[in-house]
């Protein structure tokens, strides 16, 4: 089929996805962005818009191949894969999949919060290894409710974390580029200022160069021994290295991560951290979310195919 205004780009698409978006639009499939100059010329000249997943940098070498490209859609909130600069000088657009995926996120989060501060890992291989039936214990545990907490980013995600840890009776504390309008929430102006003051310290921000080590060594050492920090953002978001320095020395007392510099291969020196609960980047991972960032990125495409607004752009 030479007429194929949808190139499928990225590995990580599921044989279901790729069979919902193939089943909608005539296609080609590329797996990562270095494959797309071997496809045939022909079909690359037809193609209109891009359903992108995964972490490959996309850039404008990429998309100069491509001359009647008007779309990238992208899979997920996070889009610091694609260079939107190039994009925007070709006139090309790009969408993400925002607010389907907020609960599992925010839900996350907290999870593992509560897994951290109460040590539920250890406490599950107690009771599976028999220890527990021969009479062995775990030391107590840590409270979190009435603690308090900080967001690095109170976007829609960080709003919804936050709403959760309200419930929890805990005192909330936040960093933004500007103050928001909050049910009393306290606003720091920078993030060392902002993890001095609290208990957790839960980073929500966007990836991409303009947040890359956003949470510092300093911020880090500043939340203090008993601080626990938890990322649902980017590995790039935080000095990965200061971090691991930091969990292995006792500077902080934990941490609960579902993203991590280079994944899934990440630094092996996260496995002997047992303060660490780490996580698969599952953040999204439940089939009705995942679903519905599926079907929201067909929308984009169907719609700029069909000449209507795109519902999510970020251009």
């Amino acid at each position: 089929m030479t007429d194929t205004p949808l190139l499928i780009l990225g590995a990580a698409f599921s044989d279901e996805e790729r069979a919902r978006l193939e089943t909608a639009h005539a296609a080609i499939f590329a797996g990562s962005p270095d494959e797309v100059a071997s496809l045939p010329e022909a079909s690359r000249a037809t193609v209109k818009a891009i359903t992108f997943k995964g972490h490959n940098p996309l850039n404008g070498d990429v998309m100069d191949l491509l001359l009647n490209l008007g779309v990238i859609a992208n899979y997920g909130v996070g889009y610091d894969a694609i260079n939107v600069e190039d994009a925007s000088a070709r006139g090309i657009k790009v969408t993400n999949t925002p607010d389907v995926l907020n609960d599992d996120v925010a839900d996350i989060a907290v999870g593992m919060m509560i897994a951290q501060s109460r040590n539920m890992v250890a406490a599950d291989a107690l009771v599976r290894s028999g220890k527990w039936a021969a009479g062995e214990s775990l030391p107590l545990n840590r409270k979190m409710s009435g603690s308090s907490v900080g967001i690095v980013g109170l976007g829609r995600i960080g709003r919804d974390i936050a709403d959760r840890l309200a419930a929890f009776k805990m005192d909330i504390h936040y960093h933004a580029r500007s103050e928001k309008e909050t049910q009393g929430w306290t606003y720091h102006a920078d993030v060392v200022s902002l993890a001095s003051a609290v208990d957790y310290l839960v980073i929500a921000l966007v990836g991409g160069k303009e947040t890359e080590k956003y949470v510092s060594r300093d911020a880090i050492a500043a939340l203090g021994p008993h601080g626990v920090i938890v990322n649902i953002s980017r590995g790039s978001t935080i000095d990965e290295e200061a971090l691991i320095e930091a969990l292995a020395n006792g500077t902080i007392a934990g941490a609960g991560l579902d993203v991590f510099n280079d994944e899934p291969k990440i630094d092996e020196r996260f496995y002997a951290l047992e303060t660490a609960v780490l996580q698969p980047h599952q953040g999204s991972g439940t089939v009705e979310t995942r679903r519905a960032m599926a079907e929201l990125q067909l929308a984009n495409v169907s719609a700029h195919l069909s000449g209507t607004d795109l519902l999510t752009p970020v251009n």
